[in-house]
This record gives structure tokens, sequence and C-alpha cells, in this order.
């Protein structure tokens, strides 16, 4: 029989899983005067923590580190005095950063190979929306380019379409455990055949608390050559901070973020619009074949690629496409769904994406994710031509409005925001965007889904270099600040027959 991929416990529950915050409690409250129940009240989360993996293992590494909580939502009741702490993923480790009040980015560095993975806790005000983005640039070398991920939340489950073990590709899993006990992890192999056979006791590692581990995918199984590749990473106990960073020989390099939770549709937003190469790697975890119709969301709207209008998807093994230059010079976001709705097999799926050409190459990821929902934070955006730009999908039927905010910088100015219109089926690209007003330093962008949508988004951040488009792409997704608390109701009551 042959072995599948399925979806565990802990993929159903990983939304629970993507907030660590605990959420203010009120005290019982007697019943409503007008006889009407008790509604749940939306309160902020009043503690976050993230993860965020060693930067690289090159000396000539320039790392950067950006940390940002927005400020309260609307209609938030505050949450008290805040505290945030960034620290290296050990138990003796110093603080890199100590953000103190939100609405203000606060920004860090650190050079060559010795930069540890991090872990770290915001409290109070500071817990609800906290992000910390990593961006590292490494001038030249087998693994020169511009390497971006947003640091995650810890957590059980996590699926990587498009990672490799062919020649010339040198993929790390990053594991880290911010936790004080250990994490017993499993790291499973997917590719075009099925699940690829690992050597017995390679693919369970224990990550000791407080520390960090990577794993060189290709070890799994030496003997196998596979260019698309699906890992799924999942814990049999504890909780860990997981990412893949990528070298491609000649190409590039670039943190590999996992895919949004296994779904029947999935949107990849922001191919930028001088991709010269786009190739789609999808994998459906479950017992079932899924069949999905590939469409390409650009500004005017959104159309099938020719020759490549479906993909279909084999039960537990991976697929891949080729969409070369899909975009033709105008930026585009990829839109998956069932090509019969009421088949809809939940799959995963990443875009690699490079730009340049020859010897002037680099390479970045797009994985599948969620929408913006309420407010969603991405931070180091920088200014100048064309360094950052956003891209705002409506995948939909419905037009959307979305708010967009730029804040300070990490060396002063003010915040500016602007409200942008995105048609259905379209994908809007911004550059410039809203950027801070007499400010220097790098700056956080908030989205925030004002009517219509849903809406998903990415960020486009070009460091370039000799000629090299170096770039990475994070995606924007719900910062998830607030949660429903349920008004608790004394009742004395006992029953009777």
């Amino acid at each position: 029989m042959k072995q599948r991929a399925p979806l565990t416990l802990a993929a159903v529950t990983a939304a629970l899983a993507a907030v660590t915050g605990i959420a203010s409690l009120t005290a019982p409250a007697a019943p409503a005067a007008d006889g009407k129940k008790a509604t749940a009240a939306r309160m902020p989360v009043e503690r976050s923590t993230l993860v965020c993996p060693a930067p690289s293992s090159s000396d000539i590494a320039d790392t950067a580190y950006t940390s940002y909580t927005p400020g309260a939502a609307a209609g938030a009741k505050g949450a008290g005095k805040g505290a945030a702490r960034l620290t290296g993923a050990t138990k003796d480790a110093k603080a890199v950063l100590e953000p103190k009040e939100p609405g203000k980015p606060v920004g860090a560095t650190s050079s060559g190979s010795e930069a540890p993975a991090l872990t770290g806790i915001a409290e109070g005000t500071l817990a609800p929306g906290w992000t910390v983005q990593q961006t590292t640039k490494v001038a030249v070398g087998r693994a020169r380019g511009v390497l971006g991920t947003a640091c995650g939340v810890p957590g059980t489950d996590f699926w990587f379409p498009a990672v490799g073990t062919s020649k010339g590709r040198e993929d790390y899993v990053h594991l880290t455990n911010p936790d004080d006990t250990a994490a017993e992890v499993d790291v499973k192999l997917f590719g075009p055949e099925g699940p690829v056979k690992s050597e017995p006791g390679r693919d369970r590692i224990t990550i000791a608390p407080k520390s960090s581990q990577r794993l060189l995918l290709s070890t799994l199984a030496p003997e196998t050559q596979l260019a698309d590749v699906t890992a799924h990473v999942t814990t049999r106990s504890g909780r860990i901070g997981a990412s893949v960073q990528v070298a491609e020989d000649g190409v590039g390099t670039d943190w590999l973020a996992p895919s949004t939770d296994p779904a029947g549709s999935l949107v990849l937003p922001g191919i930028p619009s001088d991709a010269t190469s786009v190739r789609l790697v999808a994998f459906a975890p479950g017992e079932e074949d899924a069949d999905l119709s590939i469409r390409l969301a650009g500004p005017g709207g959104s159309l099938s690629p020719a020759g490549s209008e479906a993909l279909h998807l084999k039960a537990g093994m991976t697929a891949s496409v080729d969409l070369k230059d899909v975009t033709r010079g105008e930026a585009g976001s990829l839109l998956l769904a069932p090509t019969d709705a009421k088949k809809a097999v939940p799959v995963v799926a990443a875009l690699r994406v490079v730009r340049g050409s020859g010897a002037k190459q680099e390479l970045g990821f797009i994985p599948a994710s969620g929408p913006v929902g309420a407010r969603a934070t991405v931070a180091d955006n920088r200014t100048g031509e064309n360094a950052t730009v956003l891209y705002v999908t409506a995948p939909g039927k419905a037009d959307a409005k979305v708010r967009v905010t730029a804040s300070p910088g990490t060396e002063g100015g003010e915040p500016e925001s602007k409200e942008i219109q995105v048609k259905a089926g379209t994908t809007l690209a911004v550059s410039p965007p809203p950027a801070p007003s007499g400010g220097k330093g790098s700056y956080a962008l908030t989205l925030e889904t004002l009517s219509g949508g849903p809406v998903h988004a990415s960020r486009t951040l070009t460091l370039p270099h000799e000629g090299i488009p170096m770039f990475t792409v994070q995606p924007f997704t719900d910062d998830r600040s607030t949660v429903l608390v349920p008004k608790a109701v004394q009742d004395l009551s006992v029953p009777t027959e």
C-alpha cells in the first residue's frame, strides 16, 4: 500500500497555533437586564512569541532586524503596559532587540556567520500584531543574494513545497525550539513518485530546549536527487519555528516560508513584473487526487496561462508546472482553484521565482498565503527607486478597499496612510507605496481591509548589487492581534428533572 501524507490533527489546528497570545478574560457578569444572552468581546492578545532562524553561514553576511507593533486595532481595548525582547535561542543569550512602545519600529544589525537563531516574547501593548523581519544580504559567493523572512510563530505542523535535493541545491530546514522542554521533530519528503525513503533515523530529530538545529534535506535521501520536493515538518512533542533556506548554484538564495494550511483554493500573491522564470510546485497531502485550474490575476483581470491552464495532482505526490515568464511585463498573482467546485481537495503550493538572466540571476519564493484579514504588517521596507513594491490582490468576485499605513522610520519621521481600491480578480502593484514623511531608516507597512474582499498581499524588497536584482518576497497575513472572548455568566441554579 502506498504511503500518503495525512492531514494531521496538528494541521487542522494550525490556525489556532498561529496565535500564541493569551486573551484578557473578563470576570463573570450578571445576566443582562433585558434578558438577552451575553455576547463575546474582541480583546487584544496579551502575549506573542516569535522565532527567527540563524541568518547565514557566510562570513560576509550583513543582517538587519526590524521589530514593529502597530497601534491598537480598531475597536480593541488597551492591553496595559507592554514589553518585548528578542534574544539568541540559547539559555544564556543576550538581547538583540528590546522595543519599548507600539507604533515605532526598532532596528538592529549583525554581521558574519555567527549570528544565532533568535526567539522573542512580546507582552501587553507590544503583543498584538508584533512583527519582526530578518533581512540578510550576501554580496558574493555561492550563496550570494538577499534572504528575507518574517520571523514565525512556533507551531507543530509546516508544509514546504518547492524544496529540492538535486545537485547544485543546498536546502537546509532550520528548526528552533523556543521553549524550556525538548521538541521531537519528524521531517518527511514527498517527490513526484510519492514519499522519499529516508535513511533510518535521519528524519527524526530532537531539538533541545532553547536551541536551534539545521538539517540539509539532501542528506535524508542521499541517493535521490529531485528538483521539486515537498517537505513536511511535524512535531511529536513540543513546538518549533521552522523555515527552509535555499541556495542554488548560479541562481541565488532566499528563505522559503511555509505554505498556508492545506486548502481547496490558494492564492500566491505578488509575482514581480520582470520575473524571467516562474515555477509552480504543489502537493495534495490527503488521500484524494486534486484537479486545479491555474489563473493569473493581473492589473486588468485574470486569465489562464496558455498551455498551463490546469494541474492534476496525484495524492501524496509532488507536481510542478514551468510557467516561464508568465507575467510578461505585468505584475500578477497566481490563483489555484478546483476545476470542479463540488470537489475541493486540500493542497499546498509555492512558487520559485527568478529575476535577471545569465550570471545576473536571483532567486525568490512566494508561498501560498492566507488573506490579509482585518490587519497585517510587514516590516523592513526601504525607500529608493523600486526598493519596495506592494502587491494587493482581490481574488474573488468582490472589489475591495484597503488602507495602507507606513510607520515612522527606525530613525524617526511621521506615519503616512493611503486608501486604495482593488478591482475583483485583479492584482494592483503599488510602487512606490506610502513611506514615512521626514524620517530615515526602514519602516513597516500595515494593511487593513476596509471593505469587500478577501484581500491577499505581499511585498517585494529589492536591493540590487552589481547588476543583480537581489530581492525577497514576504506575504502579508492576518496578524490575529485580537481574539473573541465569550463573556462568562454566573449560573448558580441547580438543574432539576
